[in-house]
């Protein structure tokens, strides 16, 4: 448990990041055999990319660093739960597991919304484990927002 809490305050960190740039502060890492192989946070002002969500820009550099778009036997760690964009991305890269902090009843789509992961046309379905950390990403981008009105 103490590891799996380990990289979840890495992905704080990511989110933490993010905030600074003045992007949406969510954060991932992709563990793979206990290590952190890559870590991210929100992108999507400085690319100007849409697609730039902290759980792509992770996929992105863990596909890069171990060579292959699968990521089998890897776990990702996200302050928020991923959008469908994300979880299809998630299930595309065939990610072992997915851990997130917050809940996203407006925007997230595993446990909220289109609750991707339970479609029939979802050919991989990683073990979803959420909560955790959900009271500092939630006020992490509660933060952040108010910030802002």
């Amino acid at each position: 448990m103490a590891e799996t809490a380990r990289f979840m305050d890495a992905a704080l960190q990511e989110a933490r990041k993010a905030a600074a740039r003045g992007e949406v502060p969510i954060g991932a890492v992709l563990v793979l055999d206990g290590q952190i192989i890559a870590a991210a946070g929100n992108r999507t002002r400085e690319l100007n990319d849409v697609t730039a969500h902290a759980e792509i820009e992770v996929i992105r550099r863990a596909a890069a660093a171990v060579g292959d778009e699968r990521l089998s036997g890897a776990d990702l760690y996200v302050t928020l739960e991923p959008c469908t964009m994300c979880a299809a991305a998630i299930s595309f890269a065939r990610i072992r597991r997915l851990y997130y902090g917050a809940e996203d009843p407006k925007g997230g789509a595993v446990d909220n919304g289109v609750r991707f992961y339970a479609s029939p046309t979802c050919h991989h379905v990683p073990d979803v484990y959420s909560g955790l950390a959900e009271q500092e990403a939630a006020d992490i981008l509660r933060e952040f927002f108010a910030a802002r009105r």
